[in-house]
């Protein structure tokens, strides 16, 4: 079992959303499945299983760690880095 060693090294408070959907789904005119907020800078991203997978494309080009759910009444976090809940 992974523990992440990230969580503690991110922003306080918790970055603004930079969007209220993902912006690269908009563009390319397909539709998010669920969305993920970026802990480290507030980009929102679709999850993995939207059909381009916008946040792991996110944190691959910037390597930011942790993101969390971006869903109503959903609060849990996850560590790119460390393959784990936080």
């Amino acid at each position: 079992m992974s523990v992440c060693t990230h969580a503690a090294e991110l922003p306080r408070p918790e970055p603004e959303p930079l969007s209220r959907t993902c912006p690269e789904c908009l563009v390319a005119g397909t539709h998010p499945v669920h969305l993920r907020l970026c802990l480290t800078c507030g980009h929102v991203g679709c999850c993995d299983s939207s059909p381009l997978r916008h946040a792991s494309g996110h944190f691959a080009e910037t390597c930011h760690p942790v993101m969390r759910s971006f869903e109503p009444g959903e609060d849990w976090r996850w560590c790119f880095v460390d393959g784990a809940v936080v």
